[in-house]
């Protein structure tokens, strides 16, 4: 797991995903938090709009990165 450091004080899901490098593109997210295989704090999320804040821990295909 990885430290991935935000401007503010929260994030969205769906753009947590891009900065900390657990995938390529927008859509890709889009699919990926749909399909159930985006994990928050060890629970499955499918909103795209989730606001993330610092401590939580972000979960995708095996790999994972923390807000700070």
């Amino acid at each position: 797991m990885h430290d991935v450091e935000i401007d503010g004080d929260m994030i969205r899901l769906g753009q947590f995903l891009k900065l900390a490098d657990l995938v390529d593109t927008g859509g890709e997210g889009k699919i990926l938090i749909a399909s159930g295989d985006v994990t928050v704090n060890g629970e499955v999320d499918t909103r795209r709009g989730r606001q993330l804040h610092r401590g939580d821990v972000v979960r995708v295909q095996g790999r994972s990165a923390r807000v700070s």
